[in-house]
C-alpha cells in the first residue's frame, strides 16, 4: 500500500472518531434537555406551558435534522470523496478540471494529440468567440499553425512545457497573434499517448498592442470629434492626388472655418465650445459621401476633399449644401445658437497635375482668407491672383501701423435722412485710407486685417475722436446739431475701459454725449450680463446705442428688449433685394414693426432706388441711408451738402443727389 493511501485511511479513521464523539455529546445533551423541560411543563400552566411545548418540539426537530444530515454526510463523503478515490480519472477533462480552469482569467484550451478539442474555459471563449462548436484546432488555426502545434506536443512530453508563437483566428475570421504555453495535464501520464490531454494557455503576443492602437489613434484621429486629423488627411489627400494623376478625375479641397467661434467660447465657456464642435463635426460628417474625406485641422477649422467632384457648378452645389446644414441652430445649455461658416475651395481639374497635398491645402486656405476679408459666411474658389495675398497682407499691416501716425486715414460722412420731414437728422462716419502709393483704399480692404491683429482698437479710438471733434466743429460753425454714428468693433466693445475711453473722448472734443451714436452688432450682445452692464453705463452717460446690420445676427429678442437700444439699423442685404425677393420684403416689414413695438427707431441702410424708398415709406420706416440720397462724402463735401440742404426744402433735396 502506498504512503498516500495509508495517510488517507488514517484521516478517515480520525474523522469517524470525531463524528461518534459529537453524536454522543448531542445525545446526552438532548436527554438532559428533555428531562428538564418535562419538569418545567409539570410546574407551569396556561400560556407559559404552551410556549415551553413549542420550544420542546423545535428542539426535537433540530436534533432529528442534525442526525439525518450527519448520516448523509458520513455516507456520501466516504463513498465519493476525491481524496479517497484510487481510480484513474476519465479521459475527458470536464469532470475533474472544470471547476479549476473555469475560473482562470487566462484563456485555456484542452486538446488531444490528434488535435481534437475536449474543453475550453470561458476566458478562451471570450477572446476568440468560439464555444462548444469548436471540435478541432483546425477550426481555430490555419493548417500550418495546426501542424506546428501538434509537433510541439512531442517536445512537451519530454520537456514538460513549451512556449511558442502562433496565429489563431477568432470565430469571425480575424487573425490573432498569441504566445502559447503548452503542457500535459498532470495526473494523466498513465494514459495511452493518443489519449493524453494537453492544456494550451494563451497570452497576447504583443502585450502593448492596445497601447499601440491608442497611440496610433491619437496620431491619426482627433480625440474630441473622432474625425481624422491633419496628418491622416494629408496622407489620404496625397494618395488621392496620385490616383487622380493616373485615373483622370477631379478633386475639390474645401477648407472650412467657423465664423466668430471665439465669441461662443467666451460666452458659454470652452466646454460648451467643445460640445458645439462635436455637433458641427457630426453634421458635416453626415453631409459627406463615400468618396469624401473630412478631418478636423485645429481649433474651429475643418477640411475635406471630394473625389470625382465634377465641374465647378457641381462643386458649388455641394458647398451650398454644406453651408445649409448651419441654417438650423445648435443647442448649447438649452439655448439655440446660430453659427455660420466660411469656405475656401481649391478645385483640381482632371488636366491638372498637382501632387503636393500641402500646396492644394494652402491654396484653399488662401481662398478662405479672402472670404473672411469680404465678410465671412460664404465661399470662394481659389484663383492664381490669391497667391500674392499673404505677402500683400503682411505689407499692408506694416503700412497700416505707420498710416495712423502719418495722418493717412480720413473720415467720410454719409447723411441719414428722416422719412417724414425729409431732413438730415444724422450722419455716419466711415474711415478711408489714403495710401501714398495705392491711393484711396476702401475699408473692406483693411478693416478685417485690423481686427485680426488688434490694430482696430487704436484705429477705432481715433475714428471716434475725429468724428466727435469734427461734429463739434460743425456745431460751432452754426450748422444744425445732429448726432454722428460711429461703429464699434468687437475688440473695442470687449475692452474693460470702453466707457472711460468714450468719456475721455467726449471731454477732449467738447461734444455733448447725446450727439454721439455708437453702433454695435447683434453678435456683441451674446454675452448678456457683460453687454447689458456696458450698455447701461453708456446710456447713463447720455450716449445713444444702435444695433447695426440688424437681421443678420442671432440676438435673443428676450434680452434685446431689456438692452438700452435706441435704434435698429436694417442691413443693406435685405434692402437690396426688396423688389425681387418677397422674403426680404417680409423681413424688412417685420423689423420695422418689431422696432416700433419696442419703442425703437428704425433706419434702413443701402437705399439706392426709388422703389426701395417707396416701400420703406409705405411701411413707415423712420430714417434712410444710402446712395439714393448721397454716397459717403469727405469732410468738405458733406459740409457743402449740409449747408446747401439747409437752404432748400427737404422734399427738393431728396432728389438732388440721387
Amino acid at each position: 500500500m502506498s504512503d498516500r493511501k495509508v495517510q488517507n485511511e488514517r484521516q478517515l479513521q480520525k474523522r469517524d472518531r470525531s463524528i461518534r464523539y459529537a453524536l454522543y455529546v448531542m445525545a446526552v445533551s438532548l436527554i438532559t434537555a428533555i428531562v428538564c423541560t418535562g419538569w418545567a411543563v409539570l410546574q407551569l400552566e396556561g400560556l407559559a406551558r404552551l410556549w415551553v411545548l413549542i420550544l420542546l418540539t423545535a428542539m426535537l426537530g433540530y436534533a432529528a435534522a442534525a442526525k439525518i444530515r450527519s448520516s448523509h454526510y458520513q455516507r456520501f463523503g466516504v463513498a465519493h470523496n476525491p481524496i479517497s478515490t484510487i481510480e484513474p480519472p476519465a479521459v475527458s477533462v470536464q469532470p475533474t478540471w472544470k471547476s479549476y480552469y473555469d475560473h482562470l482569467p487566462v484563456p485555456m484550451l484542452f486538446v488531444r494529440q490528434d488535435g481534437k478539442v475536449v474543453g475550453m474555459n470561458p476566458a478562451f471563449q471570450e477572446v476568440t468567440g468560439f464555444d462548444g462548436s469548436l471540435i478541432t484546432i483546425g477550426q481555430w488555426m490555419e493548417e500550418q499553425a495546426c501542424s506546428k502545434l501538434i509537433q510541439a506536443m512531442d517536445q512537451v512530453t519530454s520537456e514538460g512545457e513549451i512556449e511558442l508563437e502562433l496565429v489563431g483566428c477568432s470565430k469571425d475570421g480575424f487573425p490573432q497573434d498569441w504566445l502559447i504555453r503548452m503542457t500535459q495535464l498532470p495526473g494523466l501520464t498513465h494514459c495511452p499517448e493518443e489519449e493524453a490531454i494537453f492544456s494550451v494557455s494563451l497570452r497576447d503576443a504583443s502585450p502593448n498592442r492596445y497601447m499601440e492602437e491608442r497611440i496610433r489613434y491619437m496620431a491619426y484621429y482627433d480625440d474630441m470629434t473622432g474625425l481624422p486629423n491633419r496628418r491622416m488627411f494629408m496622407q489620404r489627400l496625397e494618395e488621392a492626388l496620385e490616383m487622380a494623376a493616373h485615373a483622370s478625375f477631379s478633386i475639390a479641397v474645401l477648407y472650412m472655418d467657423l465664423d466668430r467661434f471665439k465669441r461662443i467660447n467666451d460666452t458659454f465657456g470652452t466646454d460648451f465650445g467643445d460640445m458645439l464642435l462635436m455637433q458641427i463635426a457630426d453634421r458635416l460628417l453626415r453631409s459627406m459621401t463615400e468618396n469624401d474625406v473630412i478631418a478636423r485641422m485645429e481649433g474651429d477649422e475643418f477640411i475635406c476633399f471630394m473625389t470625382n467632384a465634377g465641374s465647378e457648378e457641381e462643386v458649388k452645389e455641394r458647398v451650398r449644401q454644406l453651408l445649409s446644414v448651419f441654417e438650423e441652430p445648435f443647442e448649447l445649455n438649452d439655448i439655440p445658437v446660430h453659427v455660420t461658416m466660411s469656405i475656401g475651395v481649391k478645385l483640381i481639374h482632371e488636366d491638372m497635375r498637382i501632387h503636393d497635398a500641402g500646396l492644394a491645402v494652402q491654396q484653399a486656405d488662401y481662398a478662405l482668407s479672402r472670404v473672411k476679408e469680404l465678410g465671412k459666411n460664404g465661399y470662394l474658389f481659389f484663383v492664381p491672383e490669391m497667391n500674392d495675398r499673404p505677402l500683400e497682407r503682411i505689407t499692408l499691416e506694416h503700412d497700416m501701423r505707420k498710416a495712423l501716425t502719418r495722418g493717412e486715414f480720413e473720415l467720410y460722412y454719409q447723411p441719414q435722412v428722416d422719412m417724414s420731414t425729409c431732413r438730415i437728422v444724422g450722419m455716419e462716419a466711415l474711415v478711408r485710407w489714403n495710401h501714398p502709393e495705392r491711393g484711396l483704399i476702401p475699408p473692406g480692404e483693411f478693416i478685417s486685417l485690423a481686427e485680426e491683429n488688434g490694430f482696430i482698437v487704436a484705429l477705432g479710438t481715433w475714428i471716434m475722436e475725429e468724428a466727435c471733434r469734427q461734429n463739434k466743429q460743425w456745431q460751432d460753425k452754426g450748422l444744425e446739431r445732429i448726432p454722428v454714428s460711429v461703429n464699434l468693433s468687437v475688440r473695442q466693445f470687449e475692452m474693460n475701459n470702453l466707457t472711460e475711453t468714450v468719456q475721455e473722448v467726449l471731454q477732449r472734443t467738447g461734444l455733448e454725449p447725446q450727439y454721439l451714436d455708437l453702433e454695435i452688432t447683434e453678435s456683441m450682445t451674446m454675452e448678456v450680463s457683460r453687454a447689458s452692464q456696458t450698455l447701461r453705463k453708456l446710456k447713463d452717460m447720455g450716449v445713444a446705442i444702435s444695433i447695426d446690420d440688424f437681421g443678420t445676427g442671432y440676438s435673443s429678442l428676450h434680452y434685446l428688449k431689456n438692452f438700452p437700444i435706441h435704434r435698429l439699423k436694417i442691413d443693406r442685404s435685405f434692402v437690396r433685394d426688396l423688389q425681387q425677393d418677397p422674403n426680404d420684403a417680409a423681413i424688412v416689414s417685420a423689423i420695422i414693426a418689431l422696432g416700433h413695438n419696442m419703442n425703437m427707431q428704425v433706419i434702413a441702410e443701402g437705399v439706392e432706388t426709388k422703389e426701395q424708398l417707396v416701400f420703406l415709406q409705405n411701411n413707415q420706416c423712420d430714417n434712410i441711408q444710402g446712395y439714393y440720397f448721397s454716397p459717403p462724402l469727405p469732410r468738405s463735401g458733406f459740409e457743402s451738402l449740409f449747408r446747401r440742404y439747409s437752404l432748400q426744402s427737404g422734399s427738393d433735396a431728396m432728389f438732388v443727389h440721387k
